[in-house]
C-alpha cells in the first residue's frame, strides 16, 4: 500500500506543513490497521510491563490535542487535564476501542483542519508550552506533535504483536 506521503499533497494544507499532515494521516490508517487486531478484552493488555494499547491510544489523541492548544497560543482546559491525569489510568472498564477510535480519528481530523488554518508566516512564532512556559514555536509544536504521534504509533505496533504473539 503505498503511505501517504507517496499521495501527493493534502488538499488546503500549507507546503510546510504537508509532512505533519502526512504524518498524521499515516498514523491513523496504521492504528486502525493494528487495532483490528484486537478485541476489547485485550485493550488493558500490559505484556512485560510495557504501557497498554488502551494508553497508546489514549495518549495518542491526548497529545494531538495538548500541543495543537499550545500551538494555538491557548492554555490547557480543565477538561484536557483530567484527560491526562486518565490516560494513566491502568484500566477503565468504560473505555472500549470503538471509542478510542473514535477519539483518535476525530483528533486527527481536529488537527488536520488547524493545518489549513495556519498560517506560514506564523511558524516561527513563539509558544510557551505547559506550567513551566518552556519555549518553543508553532511549527516546533507542530512537527513535535507529528513525531510523537508516530512513536507511539510504533510502540502501539510492538505491543500489539506481543499481544497476538501470546495467543498462538
Amino acid at each position: 500500500m503505498t503511505e501517504v506521503w507517496q499521495r501527493g499533497p493534502v488538499a488546503n494544507i500549507p507546503p510546510l506543513l504537508q509532512p505533519v499532515a502526512h504524518t498524521l494521516l499515516q498514523a491513523r490508517e496504521e492504528v486502525q490497521a493494528l487495532i483490528a487486531l484486537l478485541d476489547d478484552d485485550k485493550l488493558w493488555n500490559r505484556p512485560a510491563g510495557v504501557a497498554s494499547p488502551a494508553f497508546h491510544l489514549k495518549h495518542l489523541s491526548g497529545v494531538l490535542d495538548r500541543l495543537f492548544t499550545y500551538a494555538r497560543a491557548e492554555s490547557l482546559s480543565q477538561h484536557q487535564l483530567k484527560q491526562l491525569a486518565d490516560e494513566a489510568l491502568s484500566y477503565d472498564s468504560q473505555v472500549n476501542i470503538a471509542a478510542l477510535l473514535e477519539r483518535f480519528h476525530a483528533q486527527v481530523d481536529v488537527a488536520i483542519q488547524q493545518l489549513t488554518q495556519t498560517q506560514e508566516q506564523t511558524l516561527t512564532d513563539y509558544r510557551p508550552v505547559g506550567r513551566q512556559q518552556l519555549p518553543s514555536t508553532v511549527i516546533g509544536l507542530l512537527f513535535h506533535a507529528a513525531e510523537h504521534t508516530m512513536r507511539h504509533v510504533g510502540q502501539l505496533r510492538v505491543t500489539v504483536k506481543i499481544i497476538m504473539n501470546d495467543e498462538l
